[in-house]
C-alpha cells in the first residue's frame, strides 16, 4: 500500500505526529509511506497513492494554508485521513469541541471528501523558541495510527 502523509506545521508537533503515523504504518502494516512537509516541499501528484493523510497545525482557530490547499485535490478512489494539532485538543475537556471545530466544520467545506478517520491531537505553543504550552501526547498518536492502519487493511 502506498501512503502519503502531507502536513503543515509551525512548532513541529504535526511533523512529529506524521513521523509516528508513518512509523506505525510502515512497521506494523507494511505500507510504503512518503512523508511531505508542505512548508518545505511542493505537494506531490497524489495519483500514485492509495491513502492520503493530511495533517495541519491550528493557529488562531485556522488550519495552515498549505494543508487547506491539499483539500482541493480530487480524492476520488482514495482513502483520506485527517489529523491535526491544537493545544485545545490536548485538553480532555476541550478535545471534542476542537475535533468539531477543526475537523468536522472544515470538512463541511469539502463535501466530496469523506475521510475514513479524523483526529485532533494536543499541541505545543512556542514563544521566542520556548514552549509556553505543551499537551502533546505521542502515545495517543501511535494508538490512533494503529486503529487507522487496521481500517486501511
Amino acid at each position: 500500500m502506498k501512503t502519503l502523509i502531507a502536513y503543515a506545521t509551525k512548532s513541529g508537533v504535526t511533523g512529529e505526529s506524521a513521523e509516528i503515523i508513518a512509523d506505525v504504518l510502515r512497521n506494523k502494516f507494511g505500507h510504503e509511506v512518503d512523508v511531505i512537509n508542505l512548508k518545505e516541499t511542493k505537494p506531490p501528484d497524489i495519483e500514485t497513492y492509495e491513502n492520503i493523510f493530511i495533517g495541519s497545525g491550528v493557529r488562531m482557530g485556522r488550519w495552515y494554508g498549505r494543508a487547506r490547499k491539499m483539500l482541493k485535490n480530487d480524492f476520488k478512489g482514495k482513502k483520506v485521513v485527517i489529523f491535526l494539532s491544537a493545544c485545545s485538543a490536548g485538553d480532555p475537556e476541550k478535545h471534542d469541541q476542537a475535533l468539531e471545530n477543526y475537523c468536522n466544520k472544515v470538512m463541511l467545506k469539502y463535501p466530496d471528501i469523506q475521510p475514513i478517520a479524523m483526529e485532533a491531537f494536543g499541541g505545543r505553543m512556542k514563544m521566542f523558541g520556548k514552549a509556553q504550552s505543551d499537551n502533546y501526547d505521542p502515545e495517543k498518536v501511535r494508538l490512533w495510527a494503529e486503529e487507522v492502519g487496521e481500517k486501511l487493511r
